[in-house]
């Protein structure tokens, strides 16, 4: 073969090649943030799943951005629930040039990180966070898919009044921001309703020994607690409720507690079947899409449903509409767009107010009967 020949032969196996290489979807990194590990990381875990069946679905579908096909990768970042290392993760993330940030799940870490975000111009939507401030601050870059802390803590208050009857709570609190801003929510308009707040007291999210505040919280006798908090310490609490003997008070909280997992961390304490909590949202039976998407979720990840990938899902679907509508993965132009989002997700038909709330957001009362959670139709 001469030399003109092995040039013919090298060009007819190189043309494919840079042809299949032209061809090649573009990579685009679209990030998950929030606790992997530690008392919480079931709630972490359950929301990356929705991110993961939302790029799975992306994937599988094509999406083709200003003419160009592209595929999602999922960068996943643990934020342990912690402030600090929240921080630490969305400055990392902005220093990868992330596509998008679906994040953080809880107020303290979502805060904080929301002034990064915004520095560096990348979006982030929580699917979790629900305190007031995250979406008061003026960023153009933080998105919440879900109602926040004024409308849960403010249905909490009016059922325990309303329908409850109740008339002397005691309000615990772990002074995290999401545990204090919904207790602080559920006072406010518990003492406009007529209910005496006949205690207050304050723990940690770390805490797992309740006995002390409860037996003062006892001695007022209560016929409610409401606790600001999540799951890893509602459980206990609840245990510790039925050995002092409170098992006829009611005890009240946001979407923090409202979990499946409830059930195991109180070790199947009587006192669960006296919980009342208040989720962002519809219950999964009446979100419009939401049976069908369960059982898939169902099939991917046996056992690990909590409560907020539905709304991870859809964070994740509506960081790319934005994309495509604006024809760029490049945060600094797609992210005007997202305040034009009118998408028809699993969770609700999305929209955001000015100020990056969702538009016209549910809420869902949830009670437990024989240790299942049901919805209060």
């Amino acid at each position: 073969m001469n030399p003109t020949q092995r040039l013919a032969l090298c060009g007819a196996f190189l043309l494919p090649m840079a042809a299949a290489q032209a061809q090649a979807p573009e990579a685009l990194k679209l990030a998950y943030v929030g606790p992997l590990s530690g008392a919480q990381a079931h709630f972490g875990k359950d929301s990356e799943n929705g991110v993961k069946m939302a790029i799975d679905d992306l994937n599988a579908k094509g999406v083709v951005i200003a003419g160009k096909k592209v595929t999602f990768v999922l960068a996943s970042e643990d934020d342990g629930a912690d402030p600090k290392q929240a921080t630490t993760v969305a400055n990392k993330l902005c220093d990868m040039h992330v596509a998008g940030v679906i994040g953080h799940q809880n107020s303290g870490t979502a805060i904080p990180a929301s002034r990064i975000y915004e520095d560096c111009g990348l979006p982030h939507l929580t699917p979790s966070a629900t305190n007031p401030q995250l979406n008061m601050m003026g960023h153009k870059t933080s998105f919440r898919m879900l109602a926040n802390d004024n409308a849960l803590g403010g249905g909490v208050a009016e059922f325990s009044a309303k329908t409850l009857r109740l008339k002397r709570v005691a309000v615990i609190d772990d002074r995290t921001a999401y545990g204090q801003g919904i207790a602080s929510v559920f006072k406010k308009q518990a003492l406009a309703a007529g209910i005496d707040i006949v205690d207050e007291q304050f723990t940690t999210d770390k805490s797992l020994d309740f006995s002390s505040i409860l037996t003062t919280i006892k001695s007022k006798k209560p016929d409610g607690i409401f606790f600001g908090g999540m799951d890893p310490q509602a459980g206990p609490m609840l245990r510790q409720m039925q050995q002092l003997g409170l098992n006829d008070v009611k005890f009240m909280g946001g979407d923090g507690i409202c979990t499946e997992k409830l059930v195991e961390l109180s070790d199947s304490a009587k006192t669960v079947d006296n919980v009342i909590c208040a989720e962002g949202g519809a219950s999964i039976r009446k979100m419009p899409k939401g049976e069908a998407w369960k059982k898939e979720y169902d099939a991917k990840f046996p056992g690990q449903f909590q409560l907020f990938s539905p709304f991870a899902y859809d964070a994740t679907m509506v960081l790319v509409d934005a994309m495509v509508r604006a024809g760029s993965a490049d945060p600094k132009v797609y992210a005007p767009f997202l305040f034009q989002t009118n998408y028809q997700g699993v969770s609700a038909r999305i929209a955001f107010e000015s100020n990056g709330e969702l538009h016209n957001p549910t809420m869902t009362l949830f009670k437990f009967v024989g240790g299942k959670k049901l919805a209060v139709d």
